[in-house]
């Protein structure tokens, strides 16, 4: 039962990588705790809804039913999931359980962050997206038109609650997304990560038990480790961007409806890639290998109609800019990456061209 320590200034936590954990989700929720309010969609209760409902047992729980979709991470969806708490009873010793992908782990958890000033939340995340990436470390939030989580807190979970087990009954193109995910761990912080993705696509895109579990481990041993050396993302913890300024750009000029995140944040690596090439910070070789590891786990969706121009444009509003830079994290070499700003505009619209090629 690998077992990863999440340790900052707000909380102290265990991220946890168990076949068969959510059986255990009550073990979880305090002793003290009052209704468990769990977040969720109707395709995820579908499917697990029998299992939660056995794991919390004799614990009083109530469904909270969100739509999901991008297009629907907004206020009014947070407004509207609280409204229905506080008719259920919802009190500060309340707390949420955000049970389903990215989506719900990111609204679930601004909701906990915000109702009654705050409420603990025990996250489960059901894709592989989420059990890699968004529901761990503590960041919350919803869009605006203008981008991507643009309203949102850091509220970190009393634990993740991480099972393998439910990948089976993912999509396949929900998983493909996620894939990504752990191939952007790989460039950033391990070069073995990189060469399982690289080495073995066959045994990764079979979802094989010992390839997932061993991509699972390691993406969520490097973001524990980051969070805990930089939980609100002063410095290091900005490297988990790598492939997220150009891909939450490619996300807001298609209306959040025709890329998965991890769909999106595939192009922003190779996006990445080729920015590091033309910088200089990265060689052709270094370039090359990430262009090809995401090649493997391709195609993303038809990129045709999307200007170069207006991604360029859009970069200016990332909530990574500061003082009207925009901050890139580009790649060194495989497991190393290193950030950079001020980057000349003709340079960062030929590596989105070159992207979208």
């Amino acid at each position: 039962m690998p077992s990863f320590l999440v340790e900052t200034v707000a909380r102290r936590y265990e991220a946890i990588v168990e076949r068969g954990i959510l059986d255990r989700a009550a073990a979880y929720i305090p002793e003290r705790a009052g209704t468990a309010f769990v977040v969720t969609t109707a395709d995820v209760w579908r499917l697990y809804g029998e299992r939660v409902d056995r794991a919390l047992g004799a614990r009083k729980h109530e469904v909270l039913f969100f739509a999901g979709g991008e297009e629907r991470k907004r206020l009014d969806e947070v407004e509207r999931l609280a409204a229905e708490m506080a008719a259920r009873g919802g009190e500060r010793s309340s707390m949420v359980v955000a049970f389903g992908g990215g989506i719900v782990t990111d609204v679930g958890g601004f909701l906990a962050s915000v109702f009654m000033r705050g409420i603990p939340v025990l996250q489960i995340p059901t894709t592989l997206l989420a059990q890699v990436d968004a529901g761990i470390g503590g960041k919350t939030g919803v869009n605006l038109r203008e981008g991507k989580n643009l309203i949102g807190t850091f509220h970190q979970p009393a634990a993740v609650l991480i099972d393998p087990g439910v990948l089976s009954t993912l999509a396949a193109r929900e998983y493909t997304a996620g894939l990504f995910e752990v191939l952007k761990h790989g460039v950033i912080r391990s070069p073995e990560l990189f060469r399982l993705m690289a080495g073995q696509p066959e045994a990764v895109r079979a979802r094989a038990p010992e390839a997932v579990d061993r991509m699972i481990a390691e993406s969520v041993r490097i973001k524990a480790e980051v969070v805990s050396a930089d939980e609100r993302e002063g410095d290091l913890r900005r490297i988990l961007n790598f492939g997220h300024t150009v891909g939450h750009a490619l996300e807001a000029e298609t209306d959040y409806t025709r890329f998965l995140h991890g769909e999106a944040v595939a192009f922003g690596m190779c996006a990445a890639a080729h920015l590091g090439r033309l910088a200089g910070v990265c060689n052709a070789a270094t370039c090359q290998a990430i262009l090809d590891a995401v090649a493997l786990y391709g195609p993303l969706p038809p990129l045709d109609g999307i200007a170069a121009g207006n991604l360029a444009a859009r970069l200016r509003g990332d909530k990574k800019t500061v003082h009207g830079k925009v901050h890139f994290v580009l790649p060194v070499e495989i497991g190393a990456v290193r950030i950079v700003s001020g980057l000349d505009e003709t340079m960062v619209l030929e590596a989105i061209q070159a992207a979208l090629a």
